[in-house]
């Protein structure tokens, strides 16, 4: 990811580097990318790369997110979301476009309006026998 400016700066790559183990929330105005693990929620104003050796356990919101690694949770993009060939995604997502490369694994429903949120669906009677 290039630099880009964002509110009279610029904003560089932070990088969660292989071995980095977070807990908690990660937030950022500026793009991410994990190749390490992060067990919480990713919230970035900027785009987020997960590499091939990187993990999330948690919801990621950001406007591009490419996943290369594990993802096991609910990802929301503004614009895009590529699921690499060798990403996993265990979760739902939300995204104008959505680009799946041969060989991903995807277990989830996904949305591509960008305005709807997932919620459970709702519990049918069941008949009296």
């Amino acid at each position: 990811m290039k630099d880009r400016p964002f509110e009279d700066s610029t904003i560089k790559v932070t990088t969660i580097s292989s071995g980095v183990v977070i807990e908690g929330k990660l937030s950022s105005k500026g793009d991410v990318r994990v190749d390490g693990s992060v067990k919480g929620d990713v919230n970035v104003t900027g785009n987020v790369a997960i590499g091939e050796s990187g993990e999330i356990n948690g919801q990621v919101n950001a406007d591009v997110i490419t996943v290369g690694g594990k993802i096991t949770g609910t990802l929301n993009a503004k614009e895009k979301v590529v699921l690499e060939s060798k990403a996993i995604l265990k979760g739902d997502l939300i995204a104008k476009i959505l680009v799946v490369e041969a060989g991903a694994k995807f277990d989830g429903n996904s949305k591509m309006d960008g305005k709807e949120t997932f919620t459970k669906p709702p519990v049918l009677p069941q008949p009296n026998l």
